[in-house]
């Protein structure tokens, strides 16, 4: 068995595993590629049976849709006599060969370490990484069964834990392919998303506006001034400078599966990039402390649940390497600025909503967790020192 290499395998297709019978029914197409009737991408007959010639995964038992993620990129959980396995076609726009092939040697290395993750499957004659078929791109993982991340305090500290394991495991990691760069710090698109969006709050994709012309200049004028401060802040600590290293750079609940109050896999790896560490830490303290809930954003409380965000940086400490030093934790409060602003303009201006909600009432209550994250900023530097 030779090592798995994150390179793609292209599929011969003259000569490929027809079908076993039968046909793929209740579909329409987009295009080439089929969905279903709820407009969600799938699999075809024919292309399946041709990937899934390219793996030794024994006697199929049963094939069901997984309709989790994003809808335009098809998975499918097998069943067979070898197990559980998650076979996924890559949406476009997420299927350069080489950007997959970053990610996949972060998984690799990740795997070889004992990291909870869905671990890779490699084809059956190279042992690769992914399949290439008419120009799309396929992952086969096994499956992982878990569950959702329950809020508690030892889910919490187990969280922090699992990023600090992530970033210990790949502090000296040289990938073979490129990686990308850049982050929700001081980054070009939230600034020019901020710029258009008075334009999205007045032309909302669904519904009418709910903020006047100069409502909608003021929200994004005060969105402006707060993350160019905290982005001014966040450099006159020397972040710039700082040692990078691959990061996860999407670290959120949503993004784990728990088993009770255990991470039993870390999944997404798209976003993976050169980062200083204390970029991840920050959006994962703030995504793992944010309190919000209900359509009435008006009714979210401002601030951070303190006993959850000290608890994650309790998990990131306790592994070794994992305690920050004083000017790490000064540009958290800075940092979680910028991190929220930046995960919330992006979609608003891009529709005018967040989600199904109002954008501009959205907007609103991101500023008001804004504005108590500036104000109190000796306490959040003082939570992380554990």
């Amino acid at each position: 068995m030779t090592d798995q290499r994150p390179i793609a395998a292209t599929t011969a297709g003259a000569d490929a595993v027809k079908p076993a019978g039968g046909t793929v029914s209740g579909l329409s197409a987009i295009g080439s590629m089929p969905v279903d009737v709820e407009g969600r991408s799938v699999f075809a007959a024919d292309e399946l049976a041709i990937v899934l010639s390219h793996y030794r995964i024994g006697l199929i038992d049963t094939i069901k849709q997984f309709k989790r993620g994003s809808r335009k990129a098809p998975k499918l959980v097998i069943r067979s006599d070898r197990g559980l396995f998650l076979l996924k076609r890559r949406a476009h726009g997420r299927d350069d060969p080489f950007k997959v092939a970053f990610t996949h040697g972060v998984q690799l290395r990740l795997g070889e370490r004992g990291y909870p993750l869905p671990r890779l499957i490699g084809t059956r004659r190279e042992n690769n990484s992914m399949v290439q078929y008419q120009g799309q791109v396929y992952e086969l993982f096994e499956f992982v069964r878990g569950g959702g991340y329950d809020r508690s305090l030892e889910a919490t500290i187990d969280a922090g834990a699992t990023l600090a394991k992530f970033h210990a495991l790949l502090a000296d990691y040289k990938p073979h392919h490129k990686p990308p760069k850049g982050t929700y710090h001081a980054a070009p698109v939230v600034m020019s998303s901020i710029t258009i969006l008075p334009g999205a709050l007045l032309k909302p994709a669904t519904g009418e506006p709910s903020v006047t012309e100069a409502q909608a200049k003021d929200l994004a004028d005060e969105l402006d001034r707060c993350y160019s401060q905290a982005a001014d802040k966040a450099d006159e600590l020397g972040l710039p400078d700082w040692p990078v290293q691959i990061g996860h750079s999407d670290w959120h609940p949503g993004n784990m599966l728990f088993e009770g109050h255990k991470v039993v896999a870390v999944i997404d790896y798209d976003a993976a990039r050169l980062l200083p560490r204390v970029i991840d830490v920050a959006n994962g303290a703030l995504q793992f402390s944010i309190q919000g809930k209900g359509d009435d954003t008006g009714q979210w409380p401002e601030q951070v649940d303190e006993a959850k965000y000290r608890a994650f940086f309790q998990g990131y400490a306790s592994v070794q390497g994992g305690e920050l030093n004083p000017t790490e934790r000064q540009v958290l409060p800075w940092l979680m600025i910028q991190a929220l602003i930046a995960e919330s303009v992006i979609p608003v201006a891009a529709t005018g909503l967040f989600a199904q909600m109002s954008g501009a009432d959205f907007l609103r209550m991101v500023l008001r967790k804004v504005r108590w994250i500036q104000e109190h900023t000796y306490l959040l530097t003082g939570l992380a020192d554990v």
